[in-house]
């Protein structure tokens, strides 16, 4: 199969890239390699998901990133550096390939950052989805999968959050948009018979993980021995998903989709375990051996209390069975961190 993935050398994506690669398939990589974090990861993501080694002078961005591209093209795999909002560069890629399912991971990610500009974020994570619809239409592509967010619940009362609970009430522009991702997606399937899944990800760390999230930055502080920013008393609550685990529940559900017809279908992928804050921080504390220093500071805007899947739905319709609890998926983010380190 040839399947289209945007994002590919971000951290979800390189995973799903070295899935995919590893099956025999073959793969398009989207990227525009946006500042949001050093490119100079995405271009190790990028290396890892292939299996390359390379040697980069890193003196400028572009000419890297070209070099990249050239370095890794292959019959199997295709990079392209582009940006979603760009739909006439978008096309040009759509006309060289046949793809068979484009799976959309690729967006203006971070509740606290889209408060500060909510209008990037409309522009990337609504108007950039709706152009690889356009052209899914006008190449008749029929598979698409796309990434929504745990964060469309807000504070949802009700807990576990299942996908037929209401979510009309947003608390960040970066869960609007993908709300509205979700609602706009339903009008491709229903005009032009797209067979479409969301799927509703869930505090997603493991390796990779980016540099700004969570696990990651508070992993990087206690092993300096640096203060850690400590947002409320600590009882805030996440249900952390082993990246392993997100792979696998994208795979069903390319399956899915390649089985089926008409369908469209939410589904939470979520670990179904909740760990507090104050216990996400001891979990990292006992794998570097080191206690952390905290700077204490209010809640933050956009934060939810409390995220909790019900992945009822997704073991019934896509057969998906997380297998990684958060100690040992703590311990196996440990090791490569200190790995990277060294």
């Amino acid at each position: 199969m040839n399947y289209l993935v945007t994002g590919g050398s971000g951290f979800i994506g390189s995973h799903l890239i070295e899935h995919l690669l590893k099956n025999g398939h073959s793969v398009i990589n989207i990227d525009n390699f946006d500042d949001f974090y050093n490119y100079k990861i995405k271009i190790s993501n990028t290396l890892e998901s292939i299996g390359k080694t390379l040697e980069f002078s890193f003196h400028k961005k572009e000419m890297d990133i070209q070099k990249l591209i050239f370095e890794t093209s292959s019959k199997n795999y295709q990079l392209y550096y582009q940006d979603i909002k760009d739909k006439e560069g978008l096309g040009k890629v759509f006309q060289k390939h046949k793809i068979d399912l484009i799976i959309h991971l690729a967006a203006l990610a971070g509740v606290r950052p889209s408060i500060e500009r909510p209008l990037e974020y409309e522009e990337v994570n609504i108007r950039g989805t709706m152009n690889l619809w356009e052209l899914a239409k006008e190449f008749k592509i029929q598979k698409f999968i796309a990434a929504s967010s745990s964060s469309v619940y807000g504070n949802n009362e009700k807990i576990p959050f299942a996908e037929s609970d209401p979510v009309e009430n947003p608390i960040s522009p970066y869960a609007a948009t993908k709300k509205c991702g979700e609602i706009m997606g339903h009008v491709y399937h229903h005009l032009y018979n797209i067979d479409m899944i969301h799927l509703r990800f869930f505090t997603v760390y493991g390796p990779r993980q980016r540099p700004d999230l969570a696990i990651h930055k508070f992993t990087k502080l206690i092993a300096e021995n640096r203060e850690i920013p400590f947002y409320g008393d600590g009882s805030t609550a996440r249900d952390y998903t082993y990246i392993d685990d997100i792979i696998a529940g994208i795979q069903k559900s390319i399956i899915y989709l390649e089985t089926h017809h008409k369908v469209y279908e939410i589904i939470n992928l979520g670990e179904s375990e909740v760990i507090t804050l104050d216990e996400m921080v001891e979990t990292v504390e006992n794998e570097l051996q080191k206690k952390s220093t905290k700077k204490n500071h209010p809640m933050q805007q956009g934060d939810v209390q409390k995220t909790n899947a019900d992945i009822s739905k997704a073991k019934s319709l896509i057969g998906y069975h997380p297998t990684t609890n958060f100690q040992n998926g703590i311990k196996r983010f440990v090791e490569w961190f200190l790995r990277k380190r060294s």
